[in-house]
């Protein structure tokens, strides 16, 4: 990929707090128009390569562009095209929530008039208009932190970097800030997402990039990740346990691998490469039987089986997977 494709793009990012080490060459690129997400466990170092990709605290080694400018040797022409939404939402509960992003937009230094119609178009972008006149502390989770996406996009940035944005929301509250991100990256600005919700990755991001003490895992789709733990497995469930040994015989009939039990006694669970296939033909196996099927059907991995995996939080038999 060209870098000029890149809306972010560091290497051998290197940053140490005394003897700790917060970051260990960790390298990044992050297509323009994407949303891209930066996972890993508490520690990884997520927090300080936003940081630092932010111009918020300076790095011992390496080397980091946003929006085509040096972190380090052009630090305001980065902060120009960038926008950040912090763990904490910034916004003021005393002022409304209009006033709240036409002071922002007079401390970017926007006068007056543009601050008040820059203010009106982004409560409209992000459906707060209805509650313009209302103040922060009177709104629920979710449309407070949609408020404070709007502040960070008062200068319409080229990246904006959110930090774990949908910690403590509810259900709803998440879907909401979901939906501003979609629409956000839809306009063609590119995102860059730390989160602790794997869903909330899966849900959003174009591609992953997996980090733990502060070292580069790997970098791929959601999709890509989900693979890299196997295939689909396929689930099949009998009404009655008496059946279980005959539906496994046939599930192994049909893929060539012993299917594992389920401590319930009822399930069976194998991997499946031609997962459809393999469903198709267990079913008509089992119905030509005369069983009773309680439930079957595939499975896919979870992405949080891969994030469970890639950063060895699993046993050490499911390791060996990844690797």
């Amino acid at each position: 990929m060209p870098p000029s494709a890149l809306a972010i793009r560091a290497v051998g990012l290197t940053k140490r707090y005394g003897d700790a080490v917060a970051l260990d060459g960790v390298d990044l690129s992050v297509e323009s128009g994407t949303v891209h997400g930066l996972l890993g466990p508490n520690g990884a170092g997520k927090t300080t390569a936003v940081r630092i990709l932010t111009t918020l605290t300076r790095f011992d080694a390496g080397s980091a562009e946003v929006s085509g400018h040096d972190v380090r040797t052009a630090p305001r022409m980065v902060r120009r095209a960038i926008g950040l939404t912090g763990q904490q939402t910034a916004v003021d509960d005393l002022l409304t929530a209009r006033q709240n992003l036409v002071m922002f937009g007079r401390l970017f230094r926007l006068d007056k008039g543009s601050s008040r119609r820059r203010a009106d178009e982004l409560l409209d972008q992000f459906s707060l208009s209805g509650d313009a006149d209302r103040t922060p502390k009177k709104f629920s989770g979710g449309m407070r932190r949609r408020l404070d996406l709007a502040a960070s996009m008062i200068l319409a940035p080229r990246v904006l970097f959110l930090d774990e944005p949908t910690t403590g929301l509810d259900p709803a509250g998440r879907r909401e800030v979901w939906q501003a991100v979609r629409e956000l990256a839809a306009g063609g600005t590119t995102v860059l997402l730390t989160t602790h919700y794997l869903d909330e990755a899966d849900q959003l991001c174009d591609r992953i990039s997996v980090v733990d003490h502060g070292r580069n895992l790997v970098e791929d789709t959601p999709s890509g990740l989900k693979r890299r733990i196997g295939d689909e497995r396929l689930e099949l469930t009998v009404a009655d346990p008496a059946d279980l040994d005959e539906a496994a015989r046939l599930v192994e009939k049909v893929t060539d691998a012993t299917p594992d039990r389920a401590d319930d006694g009822t399930t069976l669970s194998v991997p499946v490469p031609d997962g459809v296939g393999a469903l198709t033909e267990v079913a008509a196996e089992v119905r030509a039987a005369g069983l009773t099927v309680a439930d079957i059907g595939l499975r896919r991995p979870t992405l949080d089986e891969a994030f469970l995996q890639l950063t060895d939080q699993q046993p050490d038999a499911t390791k060996e997977q990844v690797r």
